[in-house]
């Protein structure tokens, strides 16, 4: 990860990677029929990324022109692991319609 200072020197910005914003594809029965049906995909990101950085991790990883994002944050549920009660952890995920001319192939 690298650090980009602004000019003030009190803000930073933490820059991502496109590989550290987009963590893997979600692969559903719904998410399948929605790359069919509206061309939009899904992801989980880093919960750190925003809109724009997510847009150009997308654009630049697949080669693809985005025509809108959601993002949603998701809460962690909470699990029974033996005699105790555990919880798993929240993650972000990102909803990317892209334009009619471009697709991405997973398989």
């Amino acid at each position: 990860m690298a650090v980009k200072a602004k000019a003030e020197g009190k803000k930073t910005k933490m820059t991502l990677d496109p590989h550290q914003i987009i963590l893997r594809p979600i692969i559903t029965e719904k998410t399948m029929h929605r790359s069919q049906r509206d061309n939009a995909y899904t992801f989980e990101v880093s919960s750190l990324a925003t809109k724009d950085d997510i847009r150009g991790a997308v654009e630049s990883m697949f080669e693809v022109k985005v025509a809108k994002i959601a993002t949603q944050n998701r809460r962690g549920k909470s699990r029974r692991v033996k005699f105790r009660m555990g919880k798993t952890r929240n993650w972000k995920k990102a909803i990317i319609t892209l334009d009619q001319e471009h697709r991405i192939d997973f398989f």
